[in-house]
C-alpha cells in the first residue's frame, strides 16, 4: 500500500513539472519580448531584447564609471533555449511529438535574440560580438542533439537547466537593477518617470518556473524506482 502511495505522489510530481517546463519557457520568452523599461513614451520603452545593446550608449559606460556586462541581458534567452534543447527530450517527461517539434521550431527564433539587432558576417566576428556568437553556436548544438540529451539520465541535463535558470534570474535581474538608476538619469529626471515594465517580472517568474520544474524532474529521476 505504501509502494502504491508512494508511485502516485512520484506520478503527480513528476506531471506538474511536464506543466511546468512548458509555461516557464513560454513566459520567460514573452517576457524578455516584453518591456522591462516602460516608459510613458513608446519609443522610449525597453524590452530585455534591446537593453543588451542600449546600456552601451549610457553616459556611465562610455566613461567607465557604470561597471557593466551587457552580454548578462542575454541570459534568458540562453537559458530558456538550453532547457528546452536539454528536456524536451527527456524519456521521463514523455512529451507528445507535436509539442516537441513545436518547442524546437520556436527556440529557433529565441536564440537568435542572442545576435545584436543590426549585424553583418564581419561585425559578428568582432571581439565585441564574439561571446553572444559562440553562445549562440551552443544553443543550435544543444537543439540539434536534443535526442541524445533526452537518453542521459534526467537528473544531470535537470540539474543543468536549474543553474542556467536561476543564474539567468540572478545576474541578468541584478544588472538590470544596477543600470536602471543611469537610465532613468538618461531619460532626464530623478523620478520614477522609467518604471520596471511587466515583461522583467514575467521573465523572471518564467525562468524560476523552469528552475522549479527541473527540481522536480531532478528529484524524480534520482527517486528509487518503485516495482
Amino acid at each position: 500500500m505504501g509502494k502504491i502511495h508512494r508511485s502516485g505522489r512520484e506520478g503527480r510530481w513528476l506531471a506538474i513539472a511536464r506543466l511546468l517546463l512548458p509555461m516557464g519557457w513560454v513566459l520567460a520568452a514573452v517576457g524578455y519580448y516584453g518591456p522591462w523599461i516602460a516608459h510613458p513614451t513608446v519609443a522610449l520603452t525597453l524590452s530585455g531584447v534591446d537593453l543588451g545593446e542600449f546600456v552601451k550608449f549610457l553616459p556611465g559606460v562610455l566613461d567607465g564609471s557604470l561597471p557593466m556586462v551587457r552580454q548578462l541581458f542575454y541570459l534568458p534567452p540562453l537559458a530558456v533555449v538550453a532547457s528546452v534543447a536539454l528536456l524536451i527530450g527527456s524519456r521521463r517527461l514523455s512529451y507528445p511529438w507535436p509539442l516537441r517539434v513545436l518547442a524546437l521550431l520556436l527556440a529557433v527564433p529565441v536564440s537568435l535574440q542572442l545576435l545584436p539587432p543590426a549585424w553583418s558576417p564581419s561585425s559578428l566576428i568582432t571581439a565585441e560580438f564574439r561571446l553572444q556568437v559562440i553562445a549562440l553556436g551552443i544553443c543550435w548544438l544543444l537543439l540539434a542533439g536534443f535526442g541524445l540529451w533526452g537518453r542521459l539520465p534526467g537528473w544531470i541535463t535537470a540539474s543543468l537547466s536549474v543553474l542556467l535558470s536561476l543564474a539567468a534570474v540572478t545576474l541578468s535581474s541584478w544588472q538590470f537593477l544596477e543600470v536602471k538608476p543611469a537610465i532613468d538619469q538618461a531619460y532626464g529626471s530623478q523620478r520614477a518617470l522609467a518604471p520596471v515594465g511587466w515583461g522583467f517580472f514575467l521573465c523572471l517568474v518564467g525562468l524560476l518556473l523552469v528552475a522549479a520544474g527541473s527540481v522536480l524532474l531532478g528529484l524524480q529521476d534520482r527517486a528509487p524506482r518503485v516495482s
